[in-house]
C-alpha cells in the first residue's frame, strides 16, 4: 500500500494538539449531555401519571434536544478527525501532463462570436 503514497520529502509533521484531547473526551461528553437532556423525559415516564398533552410535549422536546445534541457532538468529532488528517504527513501528487493546446484557440481574433 505504501507504493501508492509517496510522502513529501523534508515535511515536518505537526504535533497533535487539542483535537486528540477533545476526541478522547467526546464519549463522556456525549453520555453526560444525553442524560441531562433525557432527565425531563425520564421524570415523566417514571412517575406513573397519565400523560397529557403538556407531558407529551415535554417528551417530544426532550427527544428533539437529544438528537440535536447528538448531531453537534458528531460534527465536533468529524471536525477533530479532519484536523488530525490535515496535520498528518504530506503526500506528493501524481504528475499530470497537460494536453497540448491548439494555438488557433488562443488567438482571440479568430474566435469571433458574431
Amino acid at each position: 500500500m505504501s507504493r501508492f503514497f509517496t510522502k513529501l520529502p523534508g515535511f515536518i509533521q505537526t504535533p497533535s494538539g487539542l483535537e486528540w484531547v477533545l476526541l478522547k473526551k467526546l464519549p463522556l461528553i456525549w453520555i453526560i449531555g444525553t442524560m441531562i437532556a433525557a432527565l425531563p423525559m425520564a421524570y415523566v415516564y417514571f412517575f406513573n401519571q397519565p400523560i397529557d398533552l403538556e407531558k407529551q410535549k415535554t417528551i417530544y422536546l426532550s427527544i428533539g434536544l437529544i438528537f440535536s445534541y447528538w448531531f453537534i457532538v458528531g460534527t465536533v468529532a468529524i471536525g477533530c478527525v479532519v484536523v488530525m488528517v490535515m496535520k498528518g504527513p504530506a503526500y506528493v501528487a501524481d504528475p499530470y501532463a497537460l494536453p497540448k493546446e491548439d494555438p488557433n484557440l488562443e488567438n482571440k481574433h479568430n474566435n469571433r462570436l458574431f
